[in-house]
């Protein structure tokens, strides 16, 4: 373990201790205390950076808009991702925003926090209830409901998928509304979504065409990710190999990380984009994405994209993607065999 982790390690275990109890004294609204209507300006806090993490807030923001039709909503995030992510959601007001280098930037960090006290929310909803800092904001915000984000035994028991990580906000949404004499909510969760434009896809269509050059459908590979949750170039090869000999009638190209490095040493058509929009707007005109855990993964699934992802290290009943055919298959319990048979039922379905 690298002494940055061990200290991020040691501080996340502190901050831990300090905010489990945050919100055993918050007084909970009262069956009849407000209405749907009443409720119009929400804060959601995910003081995460990471474009996988900002992605994985969609569903809620979704939830929270489909639930109530009234309101705007801010969101408390780190790093300046959210504003491509969310700049299709009308109904998203203001992106506060953290500096993704605290140390270096102590005055504008500190103004942020302090910015939530000074406007009235009717309700507040930390992101991720692992989430010290999300629990202390929530703590800190000026608003009459707050969902910290506690996790509930009966929902756990309930549902299979409490775990994941875009899930358990809606569903403890749901339940605290229930709770408070509103008709449960047993709709399809939203999905992770960008909102790509009808004209964003029609340009990431132009630029795939340029790619591959023929009337076939597409595979889209991405050989990166951070750290242990990376496969070697060995395995990818292998698997790169394994493909072309399966699908003979589709293209395989493989989309670049921002190092412009590949797993499979540039052998398939590749494409580069700095621009998150439109690397989804591309992976929309593709029959499937693969590739292991990654903000990228959560990207092609916000394109409402078939994926595979792959999962060694991270745990996949919590990042897996969903919807659209997707499904997580971890590595450790499956040989390329589960693979193919995985790709076919999204392919020939």
């Amino acid at each position: 373990m690298t002494f940055k982790k061990w200290i991020n390690n040691i501080r996340r275990k502190l901050m831990n201790s300090i905010t489990k109890n945050i919100g055993s004294s918050y007084s909970e609204p009262k069956i009849g205390d407000f209405k749907i209507d009443d409720i119009k300006n929400v804060l959601i806090i995910r003081p995460n950076h990471r474009l996988g993490n900002q992605l994985l807030l969609t569903p809620i923001v979704q939830e929270v808009i489909n639930t109530f039709p009234n309101c705007k909503v801010d969101l408390f995030v780190k790093g300046g991702v959210a504003f491509p992510v969310f700049e299709n959601y009308k109904q998203v007001n203001k992106i506060i925003q953290l500096p993704k280098k605290p140390f270096s930037n102590l005055f504008k960090y500190a103004k942020s926090w302090f910015s939530i006290k000074n406007k009235k929310y009717d309700l507040v909803i930390n992101g991720d209830k692992n989430s010290s800092s999300g629990r202390l904001l929530t703590q800190m915000a000026s608003a009459k409901i707050k969902v910290f984000g506690e996790a509930y035994t009966e929902l756990e028991n309930t549902f299979q998928d409490y775990e994941h990580i875009s899930k358990s906000p809606i569903y403890n949404l749901r339940h605290y509304l229930s709770k408070l004499g509103f008709n449960k909510n047993e709709t399809e969760l939203p999905l992770l979504d960008i909102k790509l434009s009808a004209e964003e896809i029609s340009n990431g269509k132009k630029i795939l065409n340029d790619i591959i050059k023929n009337d076939k459908e597409t595979i889209c590979i991405y050989t990166n990710a951070t750290g242990h949750k990376c496969y070697s170039e060995t395995w990818w090869e292998t698997f790169y190999s394994r493909l072309l000999k399966e699908y003979p009638n589709y293209n395989i190209i493989e989309m670049l990380p921002i190092e412009n490095i590949s797993k499979i040493n540039f052998k398939a058509p590749h494409f580069y984009s700095k621009d998150i929009r439109e690397m989804a707007a591309i992976i929309k005109n593709t029959s499937i994405f693969i590739a292991a855990d990654n903000g990228v993964m959560h990207l092609a699934s916000a394109a409402l994209v078939p994926c595979i992802g792959f999962f060694s290290v991270t745990n996949e009943n919590v990042y897996a993607p969903y919807g659209n055919g997707s499904m997580a298959l971890n590595t450790n319990k499956t040989n390329i065999e589960d693979w193919i048979q995985g790709i076919n039922k999204i392919l020939l379905k």
